[in-house]
């Protein structure tokens, strides 16, 4: 299970790159990125196919990011986890979220036994600075037991 500390440790980590996100405005990939600009994350957006999203330059890919990037968060097709993980490792990164829906037994296997902080099975927009429905699982899963420690 991940321990609290390490979701707190990821956070304080931006600026943080954002793999995946999507031009689809109907996406999570989207609308994860839209929220956690709202709520003041330093997150820098991560796709390929893109040049802006949401008036915000995005990067093709983890080697043309700027300097500085600390962190990644990760809401790529499960299909495509493993290798960004891998440019991750490549590219230095010591911070990685695999947001749920995203996280592969392979992409996991990558990170085991590496100095990498890295945290799976969690949703970032109930960890970081959590409204709504966000706010609201959290308590859920700390009735149940099941919030991180």
């Amino acid at each position: 299970m991940v321990a609290l500390k390490q979701i707190e440790e990821f956070i304080a980590s931006e600026p943080i790159a954002m793999v995946g996100v999507s031009r689809d405005p109907k996406k999570f990939g989207f609308a994860a990125f839209r929220e956690l600009k709202e709520r003041g994350m330093n997150v820098i957006p991560v796709n390929p196919y893109a040049d802006e999203i949401l008036g915000i330059k995005v990067y093709p890919g983890l080697k043309s990011l700027p300097s500085g990037i600390r962190g990644m968060i990760v809401v790529t097709p499960k299909t495509a986890t493993a290798a960004v993980i891998k440019e991750a490792k490549e590219a230095g990164i010591k911070q990685i979220w695999i947001q749920q829906n995203s996280d592969t037994k392979e992409a996991v296997d990558e990170l085991m036994g590496t100095d990498i902080n890295y945290i799976s099975g969690e949703c970032i927009l109930m960890h970081y600075k959590p409204n709504g429905i966000h706010k609201f699982h959290g308590k859920l899963k700390r009735f149940f037991g099941r919030f991180p420690k």
